[in-house]
């Protein structure tokens, strides 16, 4: 009987850990991937979106595309998981695993800040950027605030590149003079790993005049008295709320008595959860690296060396390297990159590599080569 392999979540760390199981083991195996979405959306594909530089239909790739030797794709909703038993309910049967893997990525939760609403006044959603970007042509100026509800969340600088674009949008509608931007963090600088990196954003942001609040945490919005209000006890003028929600796992894995503190606690190494045969992929796992698509990729690919020498019978010996590069959008179609190697050393470290327009081409191929190899084009 061929081993049962049950996935749930085709992101990056789900469409990594299938395809190399797939190179590797072919049709010798059955392996089941699930995923309720239509398809595949890399995470900075929404400030393109957000900034009118893309549409929703070209930044999803389509799992009706994907196909891989001895894996099936089915689009389903999880409704409930037996880490004990490996049986995962969704609303279509149930399906039963030899091993599982619960890779679904981050949720938001809202229900701890008063005013911010999914699909509406954040950008971390597919729906939140693209009501986003259909609301800043009829914005003329005033106050944003671009503010970070809770850590950790997705992608750490997602927000500071968010501010850049925003400054080279509204220069470019002459409105940059009549705004200004605020962006409010509770981690102590742009990104924590890497001091150059956080040096050189808080520079640009010097430059182009946006204020930098760290420590700080959004803890409610009032679009009605145009405001918002922090953990510190003050509060900021805001006419336009550019909004990260609160991330944790999501309810159903939550639901299952599988996280503590709001996440799946994991050996950071193989990804082992505390369950027999159960592995926790990607951002809903505490690895303490970034959750981030490329540390999920990086997780995946362990998980999956280690499965493949289990069923074949030698020692497991692949660990998650903890490590991976992100391109940070400068503004002025500039890209930096910053190498985070969380693992190797006593503390986690960064080297930062300059923005430069040449960078944006190692970006897109970035991108380009995911495609080529989970979808084939």
């Amino acid at each position: 009987m061929k081993t049962r392999i049950l996935i749930l979540g085709a992101g990056f760390g789900g469409l990594e850990l299938s395809t190399s199981l797939s190179e590797a083991l072919g049709d010798s195996i059955d392996v089941t991937l699930i995923d309720k979405a239509e398809g595949l959306v890399f995470g900075f594909a929404k400030l393109d979106l957000m900034f009118g530089r893309s549409s929703e239909a070209a930044i999803r790739h389509p799992y009706a595309d994907y196909a891989k030797p001895g894996v099936r794709l089915l689009r389903e909703a999880v409704t409930a998981i037996d880490p004990e038993s490996r049986r995962v309910t969704t609303d279509k049967g149930v399906h039963e695993a030899d091993i599982l893997v619960v890779a679904l990525g981050a949720d938001y939760d809202v229900s701890g800040t008063p005013g911010v609403v999914l699909g509406r006044n954040e950008f971390y959603s597919v729906a939140g950027a693209a009501h986003i970007a259909s609301v800043l042509p009829g914005f003329t100026g005033g106050d944003v605030v671009i503010g970070v509800c809770g850590a950790p969340y997705k992608c750490p600088p997602a927000p500071s590149e968010c501010a850049l674009m925003l400054h080279d949008y509204l220069v470019a509608r002459g409105l940059r003079e009549a705004t200004r931007i605020t962006y409010v963090n509770p981690l102590p600088s742009p990104v924590p790993p890497s001091p150059e990196t956080s040096k050189a954003l808080l520079e640009e942001f010097a430059r182009r005049a946006i204020t930098f609040i760290p420590n700080t945490r959004v803890t409610a919005v009032d679009e009605g008295a145009r405001s918002v209000a922090l953990d510190n006890g003050g509060s900021l003028p805001c006419d336009l709320f550019l909004g990260v929600p609160k991330n944790r796992a999501a309810d159903v894995v939550v639901a299952a008595g599988m996280t503590e503190n709001g996440w799946v606690p994991v050996d950071p190494r193989t990804l082992q959860t505390k369950y027999a045969g159960v592995y926790a992929v990607g951002d809903l796992a505490n690895t303490g690296a970034p959750k981030a698509g490329v540390f999920a990729e990086g997780a995946a690919r362990a998980v999956a060396a280690n499965i493949i020498s289990q069923l074949r019978r030698e020692e497991e010996t692949a660990k998650n390297p903890g490590a991976g590069s992100c391109y940070i959008e400068f503004g002025a179609n500039r890209i930096a990159r910053v190498d985070v190697d969380f693992f190797s050393g006593p503390k986690p470290t960064g080297t930062f590599y300059q923005p430069s327009e040449a960078l944006r081409v190692d970006k897109e191929h970035f991108g380009s080569s995911r495609r080529a190899r989970w979808f084939g084009r």
